[in-house]
């Protein structure tokens, strides 16, 4: 028989035990908030507005899964889909979309993931980061050339890196 003393003991270790092992089960991170979302959305619009481009953006969650789409005025239509494929290539890979057209083009094997879902090798689209977690990602569709649409991405990550440390 167990002195109650210990028994206790005992029973504490056990529940500590357990806590322990049941927080290390549980993930923690950050997300996008929708109101984050709308600030990049805007100033990616108004960055290329400004410089006479018709976009439209789109920001994707962690999952990939569309937070925000806006499409611009006078934007063509295709610019919406291609602005989300941009924004889901970026976070999937944790580069740039413009980097994973680059990686493509450079092993001619690795263009095989392009016929997946939503997969573009066209520059637009930014991983957007807490230092190296990818919490999301920004794809701008519709500038004259996706280093001008990269540019617009880059202006929203920027107009909101301090809420990103």
């Amino acid at each position: 028989m167990l002195r109650p003393g210990l028994s206790v003991a005992a029973m504490a270790l056990a529940v500590s035990s357990a806590t322990a092992v049941h927080a290390e089960g549980l993930l923690t991170h950050r997300d996008l908030s929708a109101s984050m979302a709308l600030t990049m959305a805007e100033t990616a619009i108004d960055t290329c507005t400004k410089n006479g481009y018709r976009v439209s953006v789109t920001i994707v969650d962690r999952e990939g899964d569309t937070i925000l789409q806006v499409h611009g005025d006078n934007a063509g239509p295709h610019t919406v889909e291609n602005s989300r494929r941009k924004a889901y290539t970026a976070r999937t890979f944790g580069v740039p979309s413009g980097e994973f057209a680059e990686r493509v083009k450079n092993n001619p094997g690795a263009s095989a993931v392009t016929v997946l879902p939503s997969i573009v090798a066209i520059q637009g689209g930014l991983p957007i980061k807490v230092g190296d977690d990818v919490v999301g990602a920004i794809g701008v569709s519709g500038a004259p050339g996706g280093e001008k649409d990269e540019a617009c991405s880059k202006a929203a990550i920027d107009k909101v890196a301090d809420l990103l440390k």
